[in-house]
């Protein structure tokens, strides 16, 4: 097998457990998941030869952890975003690493910053970056995963609005 096939085949691993994540309703379980998809998205980048894009895969690991345990410390999320920066600057290639770094950027904010419905709002644009920057690497398993992650996540969002909409005031 390849290696961009392999990146396939794990491309299409990650997008199983991006679903599973963006379907849950409860941060932590949304947050906990997406650190091995993740992992398996920064696996797929590297053997497609996306280092910007799995490099930055691999830090939101890291970041996640740190969400995990610092959410709303906005001196960790400060050098999560620097961290984000720096370990894009060395394997960049041209503009088109703008749209990993921004998908990055984006989540950084979002996890550390906001929970329920904004999170995955913002998430939401963090995923539309990802699926250019899979388009562009040409992932078409990760980019049905980013897909795919939209869709569960609208709908995830509709279920919490639904929920707070029927809770007494």
């Amino acid at each position: 097998m390849t290696l961009p096939l392999l990146g396939q085949v794990v491309g299409l691993m990650a997008l199983a457990l991006c679903i599973a994540a963006f379907a849950s309703k409860r941060d932590d379980r949304l947050l906990a998941i997406l650190i091995f998809a993740n992992v398996a998205f920064a696996v797929q980048f590297f053997l497609m030869g996306g280092l910007v894009a799995g490099a930055i895969s691999s830090l939101i690991v890291v970041r996640i952890a740190l969400v995990r345990r610092f959410k709303r410390d906005a001196r960790v999320m400060a050098a999560m975003l620097a961290a984000t920066v720096a370990v894009a600057a060395p394997a960049w290639s041209g503009p088109a690493d703008l749209v990993p770094l921004a998908a990055g950027l984006i989540g950084t904010y979002a996890m550390f910053m906001t929970d329920g419905i904004a999170m995955r709002l913002l998430l939401a644009g963090g995923a539309a970056c990802w699926m250019a920057a899979n388009w562009l690497s040409g992932s078409a398993g990760a980019f049905a995963a980013e897909a795919l992650i939209l869709v569960t996540n609208a709908v995830t969002i509709a279920r919490l609005a639904r929920e707070r909409r029927a809770e007494p005031a």
